[in-house]
């Protein structure tokens, strides 16, 4: 049962004043059978108070307003997080997505998560999915085989894709990071009808190496009968280790976006993440991405209001 050290801050710097900033955090890890939260600090720029409360997905959320001029904000969270690995709970290996079905026809959060999002994009998922299904495969079977496919035919590339990058230019591109694979995934069990939801987190170094260790990372949950859910991670093709830790679960990444909010003023923004994760007998490993920021419209002019989406485009 490892310990982990995390340190992750999100830093904003505007080239002039803003005010009247209104965000939203994901930042708190929950309790689980998976993980154990030893402690957590939460640093904020001018000291805020902080709303907390749950939302639709069951994630701590954290609300705050800094509403005095400022040059820049940092978000800065210091944890220390136990992790116990999987459920030792059996699986049921022969379970069919038929059975999934008749199960979850009364459950309408189970329901939301087995919907595809892209309609448009059926004839190509469906393409995808023939070249791991078989016949009668049974869903452990389908979730372990579509990591398979998605780490061997889609090249982990940093750079090319961010956070508003569609699943069908991912499908087109062939390529991206953790966030990208996560939501391939995702369409492609929803169009099985299989229960399934975005997992953000990190993921923490081991003797084998992963890719996106040492930084903010996201996986994939399905929903198994009799177990509950079971992580899967595509990007290195992997079922979830005591190596992930958990930050929040949603539909997509918009559910689990670590930082999101407003703020007022004519300027420009920049972002830097920067992340460490240490272990007990003080190995760390650490990750810092200075974040491109989308155009919010085709003017040369800052807008006076501006929404400052996403944190970080999940590695």
């Amino acid at each position: 049962m490892p310990v982990f050290n995390i340190h992750h801050i999100t830093k904003y710097e505007y080239d002039r004043p803003v005010k009247e900033s209104v965000n939203e955090i994901k930042i708190y890890p929950a309790t689980d059978r998976e993980q154990e939260i030893l402690f957590q600090q939460v640093n904020i720029t001018g000291d805020p108070d902080i709303l907390m409360a749950k939302d639709y997905w069951g994630n701590m959320t954290g609300m705050f307003n800094l509403m005095q001029s400022h040059n820049e904000l940092v978000i800065e969270t210091k944890l220390i997080v136990r992790t116990l690995g999987p459920s030792a709970n059996p699986i049921n290996k022969e379970t069919r997505p038929e059975d999934i079905t008749k199960e979850i026809q009364n459950n309408l959060s189970l329901l939301e998560l087995a919907r595809p999002k892209d309609i448009e994009l059926k004839e190509k998922i469906f393409e995808l999915i023939a070249q791991f299904q078989t016949p009668d495969m049974p869903v452990f079977d389908i979730i372990e085989k579509c990591g398979q496919y998605i780490y061997n035919n889609f090249k982990y590339i940093k750079g090319i894709t961010n956070i508003e990058t569609t699943t069908k230019e991912i499908l087109e591109l062939r390529s991206g990071v953790c966030q990208d694979f996560a939501h391939v995934m995702l369409e492609v069990l929803r169009y099985l009808s299989i229960p399934c939801r975005y997992v953000s987190g990190y993921i923490c170094p081991n003797t084998s190496g992963l890719r996106g260790e040492g930084a903010t990372h996201a996986w994939v949950e399905a929903w198994m009968p009799g177990y509950g859910w079971i992580g899967n991670d595509p990007t290195n093709n992997v079922w979830v280790t005591s190596h992930h830790v958990k930050l929040a679960v949603g539909r997509n990444f918009n559910d689990c976006s670590p930082v999101k909010g407003t703020f007022k003023g004519p300027a420009r923004q920049s972002l830097s993440v920067y992340v460490a994760v240490s272990y007990e007998d003080g190995r760390s490993f650490q990750d810092m991405t200075k974040v491109k920021m989308e155009k919010i419209d085709g003017t040369e002019d800052p807008p006076e209001y501006i929404e400052s989406f996403a944190g970080q485009q999940q590695q």
